[in-house]
């Protein structure tokens, strides 16, 4: 009977918990680069959870709106040119393709509190593949914080326009195939 009771005991002291993720709160910044510099800007997260077990980080999924990408870099009718282009089928085409997801399939504890190897499941333009990085999670005042640093390869995912991989003779027009994401998830009270 007490072992019983014991295993009934443990049982419930490990809980599940998929907290939202507060989508104001939460940020995308992107750096994309080409042979004469780089741009950035900011992506809205459309909506997303986070899953942890005993508050130990175990998976989630959000989606981004991509037809928020903005141009922090530069000001006026430039931004406004950039965006544009980079909202166009030449690049992630937000009229046909308004949302890319991110399924996390696995987490690996990186041996420190709060670092975590992540893969999953990245889907632009109805193109999914899986992607791997590392995240840190914190918690602070009662809220989760997700940050990690991805390296994207944009050639994976249809996105060919001045790439230097698909395209001969492009001289300083050419623009690399890899862009970054500083990704920030912060979850809801």
């Amino acid at each position: 009977m007490k072992s019983l009771l014991f295993f009934s005991t443990l049982l419930f002291a490990f809980t599940t918990a998929t907290v939202n993720v507060d989508t104001e709160a939460s940020q995308i910044i992107w750096k994309g680069y080409k042979v004469t510099g780089s741009h950035e800007g900011t992506i809205k997260v459309e909506n997303g959870e986070l899953t942890f077990d005993d508050g130990t980080f175990t998976g989630g999924s959000f989606d981004i709106d991509m037809s928020t990408i903005a141009v922090t870099d530069l000001q006026g009718g430039m931004a406004q040119k950039l965006e544009g282009h980079l909202k166009s089928p030449d690049f992630f085409g937000v009229e046909k393709y308004p949302t890319a997801t991110f399924n996390i399939t696995k987490v690996v504890s990186r041996g420190t509190p709060g670092d975590y190897r992540v893969t999953g499941d990245l889907t632009i333009k109805e193109t999914t593949k899986t992607i791997r990085f590392n995240a840190n999670v914190t918690e602070e005042g009662g809220l989760y914080v997700a940050t990690a640093d991805v390296t994207i390869d944009r050639s994976d995912f249809d996105v060919r326009y001045g790439s230097g991989s698909f395209f001969d003779n492009l001289g300083d027009k050419t623009i690399y195939d890899e862009f970054e994401l500083g990704i920030k998830l912060v979850t809801k009270k």
